[in-house]
């Protein structure tokens, strides 16, 4: 029942306290709406405002991948250790368990295969059944500087628009062809434009020298990507200097699940991105043995 009177004490209001609205404090978020901010709050750590992403969407465009045979085997075991996965639909419904709680970051353009240009991608899945998917952001190739560069920013565009009427984070992924120079200059072009034109968080490659300028340009979180399969300490070496110089996590695959040990490599990955462990401290660890599986 309601109460009739007012048994509520004045001080209780603590009318001389100023109300505190908090926005999740990542690069560029302070204006999204709550909904986009909660999305994002699950994919980076709020302890850190950093992330471990888990990318195994390969097979949209190459098959299945060295490592990716069975996700089921290689990867459900890794799931603990991620802060998001990035993955197809596909995946999601078939072999991801409903209940193992990772964000998902759900690969939302496609079209080519590795036979084709891979620049001439469409929008692959809708919001709607990302939304269905409970998907915390959806993912979108862009390809500045390729064939299709306009028809894949469209596609990105799109998604944002479709992200704000649904409250979707969309990351944008800087895509580099063959033809295409990994330097810093490409990689501050490429990836100010995604982030002029709405995405909400952008996922780019390492380059030395100067990366720190490719973060700083870039006025939202940047993610690096992992890229080819390394040996561990560069992998880690590299993941230890894209934070030291301003990206706000990493999104590895092969790197991880082409491990001999996948499990203490994303461990060490984690180690290194959330408490900032030194590379060769982190490949330390990488060697231990477990009490659980590696």
């Amino acid at each position: 029942m309601p109460d009739l009177e007012d048994l509520t004490e004045g001080a209780r209001f603590a009318a001389s306290v100023p109300a505190r609205p908090e926005a999740f404090p990542i690069k560029g978020c302070g204006a999204l709406d709550w909904g986009m901010q909660s999305r994002l709050a699950r994919i980076f750590r709020p302890a850190t405002r950093r992330t471990v992403m888990l990318a195994i969407d390969h097979g949209y465009f190459q098959g299945p991948t060295t490592g990716l045979e069975r996700v089921d085997l290689s990867i459900v075991p890794l799931l603990p250790y991620a802060d998001a996965l990035m993955t197809t639909r596909g995946m999601v419904r078939s072999t991801i368990p409903p209940a193992a709680g990772t964000p998902i970051v759900l690969r939302a353009s496609g079209g080519p295969s590795m036979l084709r240009d891979l620049s001439n991608e469409q929008i692959a899945v809708s919001m709607e059944d990302a939304v269905r998917i409970n998907a915390c952001a959806v993912a979108v190739q862009v390809f500045i500087g390729g064939e299709y560069e306009t028809q894949s920013v469209r596609n990105m565009t799109r998604l944002v628009d479709a992200g704000q009427r649904y409250g979707v984070p969309v990351l944008a992924v800087t895509a580099v062809g063959r033809e295409l120079t990994r330097d810093a200059r490409y990689l501050r072009l490429a990836t100010r434009i995604c982030a002029e034109l709405g995405a909400h968080f952008v996922k780019t490659y390492y380059c030395e020298p100067d990366f720190g300028t490719v973060a700083a340009a870039c006025p939202v979180p940047l993610v690096m990507a992992g890229g080819k399969k390394l040996p561990e300490l560069d992998a880690l070496t590299m993941a230890y200097r894209a934070i030291d110089e301003g990206a706000a996590g990493v999104d590895m695959g092969r790197n991880i699940f082409q491990s001999d040990r996948p499990a203490a490599m994303i461990r060490a990955v984690g180690a290194v991105v959330h408490e900032s462990l030194k590379p060769q401290a982190a490949y330390d660890q990488f060697l231990r043995p477990s009490p659980r599986s590696a």
